[in-house]
């Protein structure tokens, strides 16, 4: 018991967080596992990211050094990369619920702002402009993370804990809120409609159609492709409300002003472009984004709050 109980001390708050969240995970595995898709090997998985933490905090004790501890707050937020696509897994399982965001889009705004913005502006300039700033995502997030790395050592569990926490209050809502987007619900139920302003309810249809329709009205670029072979890559028809990518670029915007005003000026221009990107792509609709920005100024304070009253990050080397 003793031997356990250090081990966990010896984990940093980033890494309790995520085993959290892969416990939740696995418990939902069990939960629906007659309805899951290879949920056996969703539960190797998950224990194998357990098995990878462990091996780093092993690693660290050999080596405890500045370098190990990249290496491990590194790992927890490449996990990002499947913790996402996996919110799809359970969230297939419950009736689709665009149509309510459709008809609150269009009883707020008499149109479909995600729709009216590409014809308005279906210039190729635009169209590489908005993009770049949807693709700045994650250079964002390294940009941000590379400066509290060198320049504010002392405070990087903080940026780790409060951007991972983040993510995984986004994550629980995307568990159970099924809602895919203008780019997958629109194409379902066809264009005539959508112009019509009429939004039926699709039930289950995207558990059994996953694949991301191809983008229409847009003159191809380079900022455009790269954008669409991410989303081919990774996307699933969920995670659209509330906007994530709107939410953890505030975030990222308020860890940047909080240190240095010259990186939130850096930043700026990515971070709106990539605000309008989440529409202009239709990725979102406008609420979704209204709704990103209002969240991640509420998860950024809250994991703040949370860091700073039940962490006590201990033996990490400041030099």
């Amino acid at each position: 018991m003793n031997r356990l109980f250090a081990i966990y001390r010896s984990l940093f708050a980033v890494e309790k967080i995520t085993l959290a969240y892969n416990l939740l995970t696995c418990l939902l595995l069990f939960v629906f596992w007659g309805e899951m898709q290879n949920p056996g090997e969703k539960l190797l998985e998950r224990l194998l990211i357990a098995l990878g933490t462990f091996l780093l905090v092993g690693l660290y004790h050999l080596f405890p050094s500045r370098m190990v501890v990249y290496l491990r707050v590194i790992f927890q937020l490449a996990l990002l990369a499947y913790w996402y696509p996996e919110t799809y897994e359970v969230n297939r399982l419950f009736p689709n619920l665009d149509h309510y965001f459709a008809l609150a889009e269009q009883w707020l705004c008499g149109e479909q702002p995600s729709v009216t913005f590409q014809q308005n502006f279906p210039s190729k300039w635009v169209s590489e402009a908005v993009n770049l700033g949807y693709w700045s995502y994650y250079p964002m997030m390294v940009a941000v993370g590379t400066f509290y790395f060198f320049r504010r050592y002392a405070q990087f569990q903080w940026w780790a804990f409060v951007l991972m926490l983040s993510f995984y209050f986004y994550y629980i809502i995307y568990l159970f809120l099924p809602v895919a987007g203008p780019q997958f619900y629109f194409p379902a139920i066809g264009w005539d409609r959508v112009a019509a302003g009429v939004f039926p309810p699709l039930g289950d249809y995207f558990r059994f159609h996953p694949q991301l329709p191809p983008a229409l009205h847009v003159q191809p670029g380079f900022f455009h492709t790269l954008v669409e072979q991410a989303q081919a890559a990774g996307e699933r028809p969920t995670a659209a409300f509330p906007s994530s990518h709107v939410g953890i670029s505030t975030i990222l915007m308020c860890m940047a002003i909080r240190v240095s005003r010259k990186l939130f000026s850096a930043l700026l221009p990515f971070y709106i472009l990539l605000c309008l990107a989440t529409v202009y792509i239709q990725a979102h609709y406008l609420i979704d984004s209204v709704a990103g920005f209002l969240s991640g100024l509420l998860f950024y304070n809250l994991s703040a709050v949370i860091y700073r009253r039940f962490v006590k990050e201990e033996g990490i080397p400041v030099r």
